[in-house]
């Protein structure tokens, strides 16, 4: 009976809107609202992420951000594993996602991604978020791009899976990682152009 329900259409809807709500949540917004900064979607790029937090000049407010950003991806991923199972878990990873890049509360204009990324990866395949990790150390060490470094560790991480997974990972991944490119494609073409920003480079 248990796993009749678990398996149920009605479960993986649950555990998908779960997981969008989870990643709906813009801790950007809220916290440099709480902080007493303007609109973070004025300054900068307009994003709700950790790097236009930045922007703001608090370190602190920025890291918060990247945690929280990370850390709803993951809560959503585990709570659905316990309550609802692993094949629910990967959906509520997807709800969380596309939570961020479409959260119903800032008018489905959200961030681009990256932390929740992570933070779903983390919570469902720590290995290899800790290899993400590393290639984007790499490649922002050498570079100084982080959204190069993004790219090229979110392209590695299907690939990650597959030698590590024998669950459904590395499809959701692939995915993910589809659509972490098409948020990136304006650092995408700023990068073809030598124009984007590197880490640390004054605006």
């Amino acid at each position: 009976m248990l796993d009749a329900l678990l398996s149920s259409p009605l479960a993986s809807a649950v555990a998908l809107l779960f997981g969008y709500l989870c990643g709906s949540i813009p801790f950007g917004v809220i916290l440099t609202r709480l902080a007493g900064t303007q609109d973070l979607r004025s300054i900068g790029s307009g994003n709700i992420g950790a790097t236009n937090v930045l922007r703001t000049g608090n370190k602190a407010l920025a890291a918060a951000t990247l945690l929280g950003d990370m850390l709803k991806g993951t809560a959503a991923v585990l709570i659905a594993l316990y309550l609802v199972g692993p094949n629910n878990a990967l959906l509520a990873g997807l709800g969380a996602f596309l939570g961020h890049l479409f959260p119903v509360w800032l008018r489905f204009k959200g961030g681009k991604g990256v932390a929740t990324y992570i933070g779903v990866l983390l919570g469902l395949a720590w290995p290899a978020a800790l290899a993400f990790c590393a290639i984007w150390l790499a490649v922002a060490a050498v570079t100084r791009y982080s959204s190069l470094a993004a790219l090229i560790a979110s392209a590695a991480t299907p690939a990650v899976l597959l030698a590590t997974s024998s669950g459904l990972e590395p499809a959701l991944f692939g995915v993910l990682t589809v659509i972490l490119w098409i948020t990136h494609r304006d650092n995408i073409a700023r990068l073809l152009q030598g124009t984007e920003g590197k880490i640390g480079q004054k605006a």
